[in-house]
């Protein structure tokens, strides 16, 4: 993923740092951020509604890809509590 070029990137980055407890998973694999809770802390941090329904969906298909794969390459059966 490239630098954020504009504020609005940067903010969405910065509310993409903040999401790690907000994973939905499935026994084994990672499947994505709760998007109610994302768009919700968002909104609170003031970040563009815009920014983030352009941003979210492509960042959350790369971090679910590379989560499922280190998975994967780790040999571990997915994610536990």
């Amino acid at each position: 993923m490239n630098r954020p070029e504009t504020p609005e990137g940067w903010q969405v980055w910065d509310l993409v740092g903040r999401l790690g407890g907000q994973l939905r998973v499935l026994p084994g694999a990672v499947i994505g951020w709760d998007m109610s809770a994302a768009l919700a802390l968002g909104d609170a941090l003031g970040v563009p509604p815009l920014a983030m329904a352009e941003l979210l969906p492509v960042i959350e298909a790369v971090m679910v890809r590379k989560l499922n794969e280190e998975m994967a390459a780790n040999g571990d059966p997915g994610v536990r509590p």
